[in-house]
Parts: C-alpha cells; sequence; structure tokens
C-alpha cells in the first residue's frame, strides 16, 4: 500500500494554526483535494462561509490559479478569523474577514462557494443563488452519504440535501469523496 499524497505546503500551515487553537471542525483531506479541484477550473472571487482555522480555504488556495482569481472568506469567531488570517497574511489573494458571511452579500458574484451543511441558515439555495454567476459552483460538505429519495439522515428526511438536489436554480449531484462522506456540488443555471 503506498503512503497518502502529501498535502499542499499551504494546507499543512493551515493544519498547524487549527492545532495551536485547538480547533479541530474543518474540512476532510478528501473534500479538500475536491475544494483544490475545482478551484483550478474558476476564475473572478470564490468565497467561503464558515472559515473555522482555514483548512477549506488553504484547499482552495492550492489549487486556485495566479491570474488574478481571489478569495473571500468569512469567520464569525474573532478568535478563529484571526488564527486563518495569520496563514494566509502574506497572500494578497486571500481575504480572511471576522465577520458573518452576510457582510459578503455585495462582494459577488461568487465563482465558486464553499459552505457548510451544518449551518442551514447560511446553506439553503435560497440564500446563495443570487451570490453566484450563471456557472458557478457551490460546495457543500459534511454530508453522510445516502442512497433512498427522498435522502435520510439520522431517521428523518434530509431537507437541506433534498433541496439542493431538487432546486431548478442548480443542476446537483452528491459527490462521494470517502466511503463515510459525500459532498454536494451544484452548479448554478
Amino acid at each position: 500500500m503506498s503512503a497518502p499524497p502529501e498535502l499542499p505546503d499551504v494546507v499543512t500551515r493551515a493544519f498547524d494554526v487549527s492545532r495551536r487553537a485547538g480547533y479541530v471542525s474543518f474540512c476532510r483531506n478528501e473534500t479538500g483535494r475536491l475544494l483544490a479541484t475545482l478551484a483550478a477550473t474558476r476564475g473572478g472571487t470564490m468565497a467561503e462561509f464558515g472559515t473555522g482555522c482555514g483548512v477549506g480555504t488553504a484547499w482552495l488556495r492550492s489549487g486556485m490559479r495566479d491570474d488574478g482569481t481571489r478569495i473571500l472568506t468569512a469567520e464569525l469567531d474573532p478568535r478563529l478569523a484571526e488564527a486563518a488570517a495569520e496563514i494566509f497574511s502574506d497572500d494578497d489573494q486571500v481575504e480572511v474577514l471576522a465577520a458573518d458571511w452576510s457582510t459578503m452579500l455585495d462582494r459577488g458574484p461568487f465563482s465558486l462557494l464553499f459552505l457548510d451543511s451544518g449551518k442551514p441558515s447560511a446553506s439553503h439555495p435560497d440564500k446563495v443563488v443570487e451570490l453566484m454567476e450563471t456557472g458557478g459552483i457551490v460546495v457543500l460538505d459534511d454530508f453522510t452519504p445516502c442512497q433512498s429519495w427522498p435522502p435520510i439522515f439520522d431517521g428523518r428526511v434530509d431537507t437541506l440535501r433534498e433541496e439542493w438536489l431538487s432546486d431548478g436554480r442548480f443542476t446537483a449531484a452528491e459527490v462521494l469523496v470517502a466511503p463515510d462522506a459525500s459532498a454536494l456540488i451544484a452548479t448554478r443555471r
């Protein structure tokens, strides 16, 4: 069995900052590699709502082109935002805001938006559709794979997943990133 691929330097720095901050809630490496791959296809402005200590942002940055593309990321907890800003202090293509995601409403449209499915108030299609450029991609992580329809999680219909997969303003798919984890990818029509 071969060793897993090495992490990009910016992602390693983000993990180091997260450990020092005692923050353990971040996107998985499998999701991160998906983010890096999608970021490599985007120009313009990308965004993330819910920075944490910057691991997801670092994955986006690792795949991003150096052609004027930018990442805006907002974290409500000022301590975490400060930790994340440390990672990108010398990178003028990444801006970390210590703010609620709603402060970024006038900063779009976004070519790619990374959302945490654990915060449904900010993750609903109605909240983000107008923030996305046509052809823009929304990524939501932290889903448990489900093969039924409607999707079920913890014995109940997973309404957030159902809404994204059936919203006519997006073309969406659930993608398995590991045997126990999936992400939603939705492209604005």
